[in-house]
């Protein structure tokens, strides 16, 4: 572990200096302010950054500040955070929101230890904002740093396991400054993984500032880290979406409060992969008379664990069902939160 310390306290200060230069000019990055960094690590999180930009100045633009976050309706929230997908990660904002204001008077708390009791905030979202908002010696630990120090120290334990993680997040820590330093190493690291240190033997090692002192890239052995075991195979599930048509307007239905995509609005659907015959005997189940139902296209939505595969039927219909929300495919889109799984059958209807 010592010579480990002595590698890394060699190449964190190069990553500071080389930071300085290379940074991208990212929103988030212009502040210190800690809702900003928290909300803006909330949303990076399994989220391309081009595609939380305009989410993040929307969100603050709507909540500028927790105790506007801490009040927001959640039918509000989800909406704004539509197309963003995980969508536990808002309902755990608001939460995170009401806790702050209850406990820490409307502020962050700026240690990790603290910010992990709030929901929706672990050790990796802990980390950057202690060290990014508040200046602590507090590393923040993710994929792309894990890549970075396995191959700058030849680390060939598994990245998958838990313990791997512990201990390159305690050498660091070790190794980490305090003050604007700190702010600076956690996006820095970040940044070096993102844009040089990338994966799949695409690593860009002469731009790198750490090449003269990377262990793996002097014995030409970057691609062979880091080392991870193979992913559970995802589940797969088939599903029925049935697009109930009635005057001009569709059924939509509210998922439960728990789970998958809580709380958010859906096509009715129905586990497996139904006939014809079956999409119209559910429809009547429903107390609707069905007069016309025809296949749409199929498709496919891919969750973090779970794959669905969905068939689905445009069914024209007549009667009430009180179980559904009758609407517009404008009032839908408008004022609806619908998953993104739903979103080609949602584009599809006029």
């Amino acid at each position: 572990m010592q010579k480990e310390t002595i590698q890394l306290n060699t190449c964190l200060p190069l990553i500071v200096r080389w930071y300085a230069c290379a940074r991208r000019d990212l929103p988030w990055r212009r502040t210190r302010e800690p809702y900003h960094i928290w909300l803006s690590e909330i949303m990076l999180q399994q989220t391309r950054i081009e595609a939380v930009i305009p989410y993040y100045h929307r969100f603050l633009s709507r909540f500028p500040d927790i105790r506007a976050l801490a009040q927001a309706e959640d039918a509000q929230l989800v909406k704004l955070w539509e197309g963003l997908g995980y969508y536990s990660r808002a309902r755990h904002l608001k939460k995170a929101a009401v806790l702050i204001m209850e406990r820490y008077g409307g502020e962050l708390p700026r240690q990790a230890a603290e910010l992990k009791k709030l929901p929706g905030i672990g050790d990796y979202t802990a980390g950057a904002i202690s060290s990014i908002a508040f200046g602590e010696p507090e590393p923040a630990v993710d994929g792309n740093v894990l890549r970075v120090i396995t191959r700058v120290l030849a680390c060939g334990e598994d990245i998958r396991l838990a313990g791997t993680r512990s201990r390159i997040t305690e050498l660091l820590r070790r190794c980490y400054p305090a003050g604007e330093d700190a702010a600076l190493l956690t996006e820095g690291i970040m940044e070096l993984g993102e844009t040089v240190c990338i994966p799949n033997g695409e690593a860009r090692c002469r731009e790198c500032p750490l090449q003269a002192h990377c262990l793996a890239h002097k014995n030409g052995i970057e691609a062979q880290f880091p080392v991870k075991s193979p992913m559970k195979k995802r589940r797969v599930e088939e599903k029925t979406v049935l697009l109930f048509h009635r005057e001009g307007k569709y059924g939509i239905r509210r998922r439960p409060d728990k789970g998958l995509l809580a709380g958010m609005w859906e096509f009715p659907n129905a586990e497996g992969r139904l006939s014809q015959t079956e999409a119209e005997a559910y429809g009547e189940a429903l107390g609707l008379f069905v007069y016309a139902c025809s296949p749409c296209a199929p498709q496919k939505h891919i969750f973090t664990h779970v794959e669905w595969q969905m068939s689905a039927y445009l069914i024209e219909c007549a009667g009430e069902n009180g179980d559904l929300l009758w609407k517009s495919p404008e009032e839908i889109r408008k004022d609806y939160a619908v998953p993104a799984a739903f979103r080609f059958y949602l584009e599809s209807i006029n």
